[in-house]
């Protein structure tokens, strides 16, 4: 059986995030539209700006910040925020599309995706702030995470194979006529 969506669009995300020049935490995204790829993210400085792997430290990790503290400080854009930033620059709207994210979003990315008008989120891992989900979930944007939406796509998957076979059954019973 092939790889299933999820998995493939999360592997892109995974694959984006190698780009990152956070010190802190690597982090990939990918805005899929109509099965197809509009935009991937990564957190970094904006375009133009100081990257922390240029600088060689993090000033939140350098000051004791904990984690989802502190992030104006923060010089990175998130990976979310950048992947929607592509669609603003190049005019592609994300109205209807999903994103498939490595970690949890916080609460300014999904104010982002509320605004862009994604309507699905999977993400893999949390963010010690609940707010965002919960924005998420009061403006009708579905999210879930990882584990659960490849769990939910391979039991339709496994349901469609078998319809499926029964087409082929089909077929290889009545012998093509060419």
């Amino acid at each position: 059986m092939r790889k299933l969506f999820t998995e493939w669009a999360m592997e892109i995300a995974e694959d984006s995030k190698v780009r990152s020049t956070c010190l802190s935490r690597q982090v990939g995204a990918v805005i899929i539209k109509d099965k197809q790829i509009i935009a991937t993210g990564y957190n970094g400085a904006p375009a133009g700006a100081i990257h922390c792997t240029d600088i060689g430290y993090c000033i939140r990790k350098k000051r004791g910040i904990p984690s989802g503290q502190g992030l104006e400080l923060c010089r990175a854009g998130h990976a979310e925020a950048n992947a929607i930033d592509q669609c603003a620059r190049r005019g592609t709207s994300c109205e209807g599309a999903t994103l498939y994210v490595t970690t949890q979003p916080c609460v300014f990315c999904c104010i982002h995706i509320i605004q862009s008008g994604i309507k699905k989120v999977i993400f893999k891992g949390e963010y010690p702030t609940g707010l965002g989900l919960q924005l998420l979930k009061e403006s009708g944007i579905k999210y879930a995470k990882y584990e659960d939406a490849l769990e939910e796509e391979r039991r339709s998957a496994e349901e469609k194979h078998l319809k499926e076979m029964e087409r082929v059954k089909e077929f290889l019973s009545d012998p093509p006529l060419y």
